[in-house]
């Protein structure tokens, strides 16, 4: 895709309804994700030979952004669901291809031992469902190939969300899409809504799917998604030098998206309930989370080509007593990066993507985009 014909779909708008190119960037959702839009226009000026890196990929927008640029990218992140999702914007498979892998495995594998028995598991998936879909979690552990990439995003998306009153699109009980309740209260809502788990044919389900994602997808670019931690840039072998990073770090106060997350992290092979551990993460505290950004600029400068372009996304959470802007500000200084502009992104839109499936509500913040250059 063009530069201008880039152009032409942020002018007009476009959704990924009306623009079949865009629809796979929204193959699952994923926690505090920017619009394509954003890395788009970070990247208008990259010539045809630029290179992007996002140190902080998240669900893979920035990759996929530059695969519709046809520009070289790579994408780091520390969860695993994120680079699961992130390697699918890479990958170029019909439908045809991705529901014939699903036949062949829900043909050749048998239901492991291991299906997950209790109150949660029995209200949150129809048996024959859940029987289903553990027998392609135990199929996909080691996804290596591009239909099983694909497939396994496609899964991630459709495991949970809000029942329809038309065929499924989701393979859970009444549940929101970009996170997975918590055990204890979806069964308290459950019980107390008297909502009852449908059958999913999971094939039918995939297949639906798969034909609207992948109606009509953008040229491969080359590219990775690796699973690592930005803070040892320094230990990956990156090889190529970067004109243009794009990227969103975790918001000032974000201890671990894990836990809502857990349900997803389950089917890549998880424990069967939530993890708490924050392992992952930059630490909360204002002071700390920028020394350890700072040390993660100074490794992406290391990566990228002199006078490359720096462009973050950045907030934090309401609970949050501190300023995200002075905080960015803070982790740049002394890095070679040099700050050219810094404006307001408006409000999030964290409270409308967090479904009130569950009467949970959550306050919008304001967030900044900062532009900076290489200088040394």
């Amino acid at each position: 895709m063009s530069a201008t014909t880039v152009d032409a779909i942020l002018l007009a708008g476009a959704s990924p309804i009306a623009e079949p190119r865009l629809r796979l960037n929204v193959v699952c959702p994923y926690y505090t994700m920017f619009p394509l839009s954003f890395p788009l226009r970070a990247l208008a000026d990259a010539g045809s030979d630029g290179s992007v890196l996002d140190p902080f990929c998240g669900r893979g927008t920035t990759a996929y952004a530059a695969r519709l640029l046809g520009l070289r990218t790579v994408g780091i992140d520390a969860d695993a669901v994120a680079v699961a999702i992130a390697s699918s914007k890479l990958v170029s498979r019909t439908s045809i291809q991705v529901e014939a892998r699903l036949n062949d495995l829900l043909d050749a594998v048998a239901t492991p031992d291991n299906v997950p028995e209790g109150d949660f598991w029995s209200l949150a998936f129809e048996r024959a469902t859940l029987l289903e879909i553990c027998r392609v979690r135990e199929a996909l552990r080691t996804a290596s190939t591009d239909d099983d990439i694909l497939l396994r995003a496609i899964l991630l998306g459709i495991l949970h969300g809000p029942q329809s009153v038309r065929a499924p699109n989701y393979l859970s009980n009444q549940m929101p899409r970009t996170y997975a309740t918590k055990p204890r209260p979806a069964v308290v809502y459950w019980k107390k809504t008297g909502l009852q788990p449908r059958r999913v044919d999971v094939r039918a389900a995939v297949g639906r799917r798969a034909r609207y994602l992948l109606k009509q997808v953008p040229e491969t670019t080359a590219g990775r998604i690796m699973q690592g931690d930005s803070r040892r840039l320094a230990d990956y072998a990156l090889n190529d030098r970067f004109s243009h990073v794009v990227t969103s770090p975790p918001y000032l106060g974000m201890r671990s998206y894990r836990p809502d997350q857990w349900l997803r992290h389950w089917f890549l092979g998880g424990p069967e309930d939530v993890d708490y551990g924050m392992t992952d993460m930059l630490l909360p505290s204002a002071d700390t989370f920028a020394t350890q950004l700072a040390g993660v600029w100074a490794g992406v400068a290391k990566v990228c080509e002199p006078g490359a372009t720096l462009t973050v996304r950045f907030g934090a959470l309401p609970s949050v007593n501190a300023d995200a802007e002075s905080t960015l500000r803070a982790s740049l200084a002394d890095t070679g990066w040099e700050i050219e502009a810094v404006a307001s992104a408006g409000s999030s839109s964290l409270g409308k993507r967090q479904a009130k499936h569950m009467n949970r509500t959550s306050d919008p913040t304001d967030e900044i985009d900062l532009c900076a250059r290489l200088t040394t």
